[in-house]
């Protein structure tokens, strides 16, 4: 099935529920060391702009690059359920298995002096972002070493110009707001990805941020990742309107096939160019889905039913995409890939080794990172008055 229906020039796939294509349907025409690929027509909707452009100039190099990437994400994510299911993570962990196109995609298409903030679904955008697969893993089990010191959890990892990582529904998207105020402000060329959920996208301050970066035409591209569920409402029955990239109203808007990782590139640069030109803000809908429940707790199928769910993987696997566009147009062999696979899954592997061998931070940490070094004052009140701790 998947290979018929990533026959060139014939494909029609799902994406969410609408009929999308999700991979390149032509053949790339080569430019030195570079290939150009056109996407389907289906990739991008637009409102109140114009659409990007289909063609995609990209190399081997990046299209190998984004396959493994995608890989060891969907590997640490299958590691971490296998964890949590032995009770060696704890509290909440929100995996994005199905939904790597969006972190992969956005990713190749900026550098590390623009910004991303996201909501608690975050570790692969951690681990994209400068964080190892050791450092997350160790986080989430609550280990010394993880990226938060293991006092954060699944819901809170930093890395360099990466924000976390936030567990208040939509409270990220006024941050990536004022970040990208700070980016006006100081004259800095760049661009401010401030991702949200579709369950988020009916929360008040969303609107308010919107207004804001309107008004002072900030650098901020409000991405809302469309998985079709919050939580387990499907968008139908939450949001009056779903069509969610002409939310912003008076800020032109964006729908793209998410789990496509080359539309979500093309118009991740499409994106940066139009808000770091000084048109001002963009809103931005990702049509993806996620494999598994919204979080561990959940097991995602009493509002949805398993055929739905195994028909997006076996029709709109981002990885299987990849792995297509790489293998018809004679760029890796299936051994390649394999390969490729195997060292993901040998690279997570001895990560969990290092992160399960590493102790708990001691009590100390505490109450240590309340203030920045140098700033903070002698003592810290605990929970109680008489509790006091001495830096």
């Amino acid at each position: 099935m998947l290979r018929s229906a990533t026959r060139l020039l014939t494909t029609k796939r799902a994406v969410a529920f609408t009929s999308m294509r999700s991979l390149s349907t032509s053949m790339p025409r080569f430019l030195e060391d570079k290939l150009n690929i056109t996407l389907p027509e289906s990739s991008f909707e637009t409102y109140n702009c114009d659409k990007p452009s289909l063609e995609v100039e990209v190399t081997k190099d990046q299209l190998i690059d984004m396959y493994t990437k995608m890989s060891i994400m969907r590997r640490m994510e299958v590691t971490a359920d296998g964890l949590y299911k032995a009770k060696k993570i704890r509290g909440f962990c929100h995996l994005c298995n199905g939904q790597e196109a969006v972190s992969v995609g956005m990713e190749a298409a900026i550098t590390h002096d623009d910004h991303v903030i996201t909501a608690y679904r975050c570790h692969g955008f951690t681990y994209l972002r400068g964080g190892t697969v050791e450092s997350i893993l160790a986080e989430l089990m609550g280990r010394s070493t993880g990226i938060s010191k293991g006092k954060g959890g699944s819901m809170h990892m930093f890395a360099p110009s990466f924000y976390g990582g936030n567990g208040i529904v939509g409270a990220q998207v006024p941050l990536g707001a004022g970040v990208a105020f700070a980016q006006k402000y100081l004259n800095n060329p760049s661009v401010t990805f401030a991702l949200y959920g579709d369950g988020a996208a009916n929360q008040g301050q969303v609107f308010e941020a919107f207004n804001m970066a309107k008004l002072w035409d900030l650098p901020c591209v409000f991405v809302c990742e469309n998985n079709k569920y919050g939580m387990g409402t499907s968008a139908n029955r939450s949001s009056a309107s779903t069509e969610y990239y002409k939310r912003g109203d008076y800020i032109p808007g964006i729908k793209v096939n998410g789990m496509d990782v080359l539309s979500v590139y093309k118009a991740c640069q499409w994106a940066k160019e139009w808000t770091t030109s000084g048109k001002g803000p963009l809103v931005m809908e990702l049509a993806t889905y996620r494999y598994g429940g919204h979080s561990m707790s959940d097991p995602g199928t009493t509002y949805r039913t398993r055929e739905e769910i195994q028909h997006m993987r076996s029709t709109s696997d981002p990885i299987t995409g990849m792995k297509h566009i790489l293998v018809e147009h004679g760029l890796a062999t299936e051994a390649d890939l394999k390969a490729i696979d195997k060292e993901a899954r040998k690279t997570v592997d001895e990560a969990l080794k290092k992160a399960e061998a590493a102790p708990e931070p001691p009590t100390s940490e505490f109450f240590s990172d309340i203030y920045i070094a140098g700033s903070q004052p002698s003592v810290v009140r605990g929970r109680e008055p008489n509790e006091i701790y001495r830096f």
